[in-house]
């Protein structure tokens, strides 16, 4: 059992983040604490004041290998990893003239900022690999009974705490916690250079998937269940960074789901200057639309589907404003997204004490971050479909080219069918969804589908456009799209029956792009 409380009486100090440092260290000199430190930190400390024995005093061994060789003695490893309660231990430490170091305050060389800078060469990346750092961690976190280990600037001001009110101690249960901390963050940091190096197998051109792929994530939190109630759940990463929930109950796993969807879903009208909403429910979009104001944009998406609304998701591209907010209302929602809120707005939705309310920051949102899927036994990782391809720049195999309203709502078409869960199609608007399509396991059933639901919905496809996320193979597509009343279809085109889906569209007068470009979401 480890001691519950643990004096400090001598820290090491060696980090590349020195913010917060010098206000630390002098809290633990306060405290009679003696300071022992290598070269930068030294400098920096003495700069601030602050009095610090170097290394090569302490050890009486001199810094070598330029900076390479500063730590690994055993004057230093034999004082953090001996243990303190174990009679052989004192008597090597004695015979050795070993001296304890009972707490170590370490950050690594920037290596994941070093490889994120452009331009960064191979021996750029191998020179900020930290040896010392890692080593010193790894001996602190395995001996935490008797020796305290930070990793993290945003943990000095709680430990100087803890040493103000416990007299110069720490206690068992903070050393356990920054344990656990520093193993994680030296997972992390060893897994990113596995990955970098990874893709830096030949002296080619990096692969952007490389031999290897390492997570280390932290818990950000716990869910009361996962997809369903008898399944376990939890949140890692950095989604409450990018969607930060303003109020409400807890998260649930499917919420989360919902909220990435619906935010990468709406990151596709980023520079729109007219207001968008977007509805999702089951981590499907089943109305979008554009307007001058939240109010006139909701308006078009509820009409595409006013069943499915209820228990759903609401994303908008703007601040939501009070007339929006009154009309939301008057639906049982799940989530609301906004990138921000009117005071008077979040205090009106915040009357209802179920609903969770979200901020979301788009510019939070890592763009380039790689696609992840669970298989059996494994992970499949891809690059992100990022793709938004211009209709105008597409090919137009039909004897009639698009209006240039056509184009327009094809644009936005796919933009939409991105979205949906294949096999999708959306018929649309240049501003509005008016039926959509997806998840069905024939080319053909979504089709029907949208037809079928905007018939029931008394919603007219007259004049409308049909964008479509993966080819027509045969040409029933097209022939049910123009007898709904579309009148321009975008599809990525390559089947074998081609020609045979441009005859039926010519048929009918359709104006068809092929985009050479799907967008499967299985």
């Amino acid at each position: 059992m480890s001691m519950e409380q643990v004096r400090v009486g001598r820290a090491l100090l060696g980090v590349s983040d020195k913010s917060g440092l010098a206000e630390f260290a002098r809290v633990l000199v306060r405290h009679g604490i003696e300071l022992i430190s290598t070269g930068g930190t030294k400098a920096a400390l003495e700069s601030a004041g602050v009095p610090v024995k170097a290394v090569e005093e302490f050890t009486g061994f001199p810094e070598m290998l330029d900076g390479r060789v500063k730590t690994l003695h055993p004057k230093i490893h034999g004082g953090i990893l001996a243990r303190r309660a174990d009679a052989n231990h004192r008597r090597q430490m004695e015979e050795h003239n070993l001296q304890p170091i009972d707490l170590v305050v370490v950050n690594f060389y920037p290596f994941e900022a070093t490889v994120a800078k452009a331009g960064v060469t191979r021996d750029d990346a191998i020179e900020n690999i930290d040896i010392g750092g890692p080593t010193l961690v790894r001996a602190a976190a395995k001996n935490y009974e008797d020796v305290a280990v930070v990793v993290d600037p945003a943990d000095y001001r709680k430990i100087a705490e803890e040493l103000e009110s416990n007299g110069g101690s720490v206690s068992a249960a903070t050393r356990w916690r920054l344990a656990r901390k520093a193993f994680a963050r030296v997972a992390a940091y060893d897994a990113a250079i596995a990955n970098w190096l990874g893709t830096h197998a030949d002296d080619g051109e990096p692969a952007i998937l490389g031999e290897t792929f390492n997570l280390s994530l932290e818990r950000e939190q716990s869910l009361r269940y996962g997809e369903n109630p008898h399944q376990e759940g939890a949140l890692y990463g950095n989604f409450l960074k990018i969607a930060e929930q303003l109020h409400g109950r807890e998260l649930s796993f499917n919420n989360v789901v919902d909220i990435s969807s619906a935010v990468n879903l709406m990151l596709e009208f980023r520079g729109e200057q007219r207001a968008v909403v977007a509805i999702l429910k089951h981590n499907t979009p089943c109305g979008v639309g554009i307007g001058t104001t939240l109010k006139e944009a909701w308006d078009k998406a509820f009409a595409t589907d006013p069943d499915s609304p209820f228990g759903g998701i609401i994303i908008s591209n703007r601040p939501w404003d009070l007339e929006f907010a009154r009309t939301v209302n008057e639906l049982f929602t799940e989530v609301l997204i906004g990138p921000d809120y009117a005071p008077d707005v979040l205090e009106f939705l915040r009357k209802n004490k179920n609903r969770r309310v979200m901020r979301y920051h788009p510019d939070a949102v890592p763009r380039d971050e790689l696609d992840l899927k669970k298989v059996v036994g494994g992970l499949l990782v891809q690059t992100p479909d990022l793709a938004i391809e211009n209709p105008r720049e597409g090919k137009v195999v039909t004897k009639r080219r698009p209006s240039e309203t056509e184009y327009r709502a094809l644009e936005f078409g796919i933009k939409v069918c991105k979205h949906i869960k294949s096999n999708a199609i959306a018929f649309v608007l240049e501003d509005r969804t008016l039926g959509v399509g997806g998840g069905a396991t024939s080319r053909i059933d979504p089709v029907y589908a949208a037809r079928e639901k905007a018939a029931r919905l008394h919603v007219s496809l007259e004049g409308s456009v049909l964008a479509s996320e993966a080819l027509f193979p045969m040409p029933d597509g097209p022939t049910l799209a123009a007898e709904a009343g579309a009148t321009a279809i975008a599809q990525p085109g390559g089947s074998i029956r081609d020609a045979a889906v441009i005859e039926a569209a010519d048929k009918y007068g359709l104006a068809m792009v092929f985009t050479g470009v799907r967008h499967f979401r299985h």
